[in-house]
């Protein structure tokens, strides 16, 4: 999903700082970073970064299945990540 495509998705109200377009926008990075360290696997500065932005995504993921249970699922079935594990 492009982030224009997801950013119509998003009602007007809920604009760039919206729980919903953050997970979005950790979940290219991260993506982006998998890539990148498939082919540098010794990018130890990189795979730091990746795993705080994974900590952040899944801190945002807890709140926000907290909060709103029918959009965090619509939101990870979107994004096509797993969901977060219960403790």
């Amino acid at each position: 999903m492009t982030k224009n495509a997801f950013i119509s998705v998003i009602s007007q109200e809920e604009k760039k700082g919206s729980v919903e377009f953050q997970v979005f926008c950790f979940t290219n990075k991260i993506r982006r970073l998998s890539s990148h360290l498939e082919l540098h696997k010794k990018d130890y500065s990189s795979q730091r970064g990746l795993r705080k932005i994974l900590g952040k995504r899944q801190r945002l993921l807890a709140y926000f299945s907290k909060k709103n249970r029918v959009h965090y699922k619509e939101l990870i079935s979107q994004l096509n990540i797993r969901e977060i594990k219960k403790r």
